[in-house]
């Protein structure tokens, strides 16, 4: 039953992972700052219609999990995707 012998660490990060995508609005961040290659705050806000508290809270959940970092520019926050088995976890999630 070697299938069932994972690393218990890998599990964790990897549920902790599922558990931050596990929201509706998350999700669509996710995939809009894996479409677009990255984006501020203020482009998130007008493509979803969401205040900018509620953005920076699930923005913060995705930092947390490791799937997302963000890069000053200037005066403006710069967030991309950081986990590269995320677009190919999109895909497969979307496809079909």
């Amino acid at each position: 039953m070697d299938e069932f012998a994972w690393n218990e660490e890998e599990l964790k990060e990897v549920a902790e992972k599922m558990k931050a995508l596990g929201h509706p609005l998350r999700l669509c961040m996710v995939r809009g700052l894996v479409e677009c290659g990255g984006c501020n705050v203020k482009k998130i806000m007008e493509c979803t219609g969401v205040p900018q508290s509620t953005i920076s809270q699930h923005l913060d959940r995705l930092k947390n999990a490791g799937l997302i970092a963000g890069e000053r520019k200037g005066n403006e926050v710069i967030y991309r995707v950081i986990d590269p088995r995320i677009k190919k976890l999109l895909e497969c999630m979307t496809s079909g």
